[in-house]
């Protein structure tokens, strides 16, 4: 006998806790607008879940905190495949954590339509720092793409990039917009980037510098990248971070010799070159 009905009547964990307790074997298929997944179980146990790009135990996680949808169960339903092996009962408790987790973000990103876009920044606000993670996330929005739709491009879980994207709207890096109706403040800087995007590159290309001249040369490193910001910020755009990029050659090229600059030249060229400019 299937069992079907709606999420924002009977939260999925406590649908699948329901089903689990009979011991049954067979599938869930959950809808939400155009998102489609799917939660196998064999004898009451999760062995099994997909939805878009996500499968196993992050599939769970996710279809767990959909507060709209419906869900069918179809029993005797059986999958060929095991992608989880974490009991359910710790599946449960994790996808109640992240429940209340993203009760938090709820109040900021109200809505995975919503399209990420980066404010301007004033002069003198403190120094961007990016975990690689954000990085990533950083090079994906563009003014244009809407919160799940950068998680599918990435193929991370909505509620991990909203994680990230909590902490930079936090921050004032990042603001939220219809789609449409972003406007000008999505716009590109001059050249194409954007801020955040060039700043990022200047921390990278600093990082790989005062790598290359160890303790003795990271003050003469530390000057040039602190004025590259301040163009950055003042709109100079990527003729801003190339200017850096030279003066650290030569500085290198004094404090090590042309060869070690030579290899400082080889490392960071190719970060421009991911650059694209217009």
């Amino acid at each position: 006998m299937s069992l079907q009905g709606s999420l924002s009547e009977l939260p999925l964990p406590d649908v699948i806790q329901l089903v689990s307790v009979s011991g049954k074997t067979g599938a869930f298929e959950i809808q939400r607008d155009h998102e489609n997944g799917r939660i196998y179980l064999r004898d009451g146990q999760i062995v099994d879940a997909s939805v878009g790009a996500l499968r196993g135990d992050n599939a769970v996680y996710e279809m767990a905190i959909w507060s709209q949808g419906t869900f069918l169960f179809k029993p005797g339903e059986e999958c060929d495949r095991v992608t989880i092996h974490l009991s359910n009962a710790a599946l449960m408790m994790e996808a109640a954590r992240r429940l209340d987790e993203w009760r938090v973000l709820s109040r900021k990103i109200p809505s995975l339509g919503l399209v990420p876009y980066f404010t301007t920044r004033e002069k003198g606000t403190d120094q961007v720092t990016l975990s690689p993670h954000e990085w990533i996330l950083v090079t994906r929005i563009d003014g244009v793409l809407s919160i799940e739709e950068i998680a599918s491009e990435l193929k991370w879980a909505p509620f991990d990039v909203s994680k990230l994207l909590f902490g930079m709207i936090t921050k004032g890096l990042v603001a939220l917009g219809s789609s449409g109706e972003v406007g000008i403040e999505s716009q590109r800087w001059e050249e194409g980037l954007n801020p955040v995007t060039l700043l990022g590159l200047a921390e990278k290309i600093r990082a790989v510098a005062i790598d290359v001249v160890g303790a003795g040369g990271e003050g003469t490193i530390e000057k040039q990248y602190t004025a590259a910001r301040t163009l950055i910020e003042r709109g100079e755009g990527f003729i801003a971070l190339r200017e850096m990029v030279e003066h650290h050659i030569k500085a290198i090229s004094l404090l090590k010799g042309s060869e070690t600059a030579a290899m400082f030249d080889e490392q960071v060229r190719p970060l421009l070159g991911e650059v694209k400019i217009g």
